[in-house]
């Protein structure tokens, strides 16, 4: 089961804050997320994840957004006692209009165990397709989005691991019938993992349902749910 809060504090003709996503599955497990406009520059998303009464995971996030740059840090799993948790800091500027450059630094801590990843980043916006790749020492990181019309979106994913010396590509599109109030999302990666979300509209009421289903051929699983967002 799924559901989604979203405020009246609207910023752009399709965002609006604060936003809260939940769902929880048979098991009584939660995944949850807020995201919140502190400020007109300062985005905050804070995460957090259970597995039946215990906290597996939660994470914060901090976004500062400038005239010609965006700067942001994340704060994965922190523990002051045992001294663990992961820190990750994002660096973008702008060269030009349509060429942005950045780097990524993750440092990690557990007992007897630390380390950090330096990343460099590059993104190529167009006027109908974005473009962007990660270099690193944990191996690189390529996407590829295309707006082909007002109704459909399609992106690509790669990512190589020099450690696991493995790669995966991904498939997604999204495909949007405004008369109809319907948006299609599916997605198929080389792992062979298929999944489809069909969104649809409740006008008069301000509803959104929201219908998706996920299977992973390999490991011969199947997912299904539904969600319903008010706003």
């Amino acid at each position: 089961f799924g559901a989604t809060y979203i405020g009246g504090q609207q910023v752009g003709p399709n965002e609006a804050f604060p936003v809260l996503v939940g769902s929880m599955d048979g098991s009584g497990s939660l995944s949850a997320q807020l995201l919140h406009l502190l400020t007109p520059n300062i985005r905050a998303k804070l995460a957090c994840q259970t597995q039946q009464s215990k906290f597996i995971n939660w994470q914060l996030d901090a976004e500062f957004r400038g005239a010609d740059y965006t700067a942001a840090l994340t704060l994965g799993n922190p523990d002051v006692i045992m001294g663990s948790g992961i820190v990750v800091a994002h660096y973008l500027q702008s060269i030009t209009t349509a060429l942005a450059l950045g780097g990524e630094l993750v440092y990690h801590r557990r007992p007897g165990e630390e380390g950090a990843v330096l990343s460099l980043a590059g993104r190529y916006t167009a006027p109908d397709w974005i473009g962007t790749v990660t270099v690193g020492q944990a191996g690189a990181h390529a996407t590829y989005y295309h707006r082909a019309n007002e109704q459909l979106q399609v992106g690509v994913e790669l990512e190589v691991s020099s450690r696991l010396r493995d790669s995966t590509v991904a498939l997604g599109y999204q495909l949007e019938l405004p008369r109809a109030n319907l948006l299609f999302k599916g997605s198929v990666d080389s792992s062979w993992q298929v999944g489809a979300v069909l969104e649809k509209k409740l006008p008069p009421l301000p509803l959104t349902l929201a219908l998706g289903a996920f299977i992973n051929h390999r490991k011969d699983k199947f997912l299904c749910g539904f969600g319903l967002t008010i706003g």
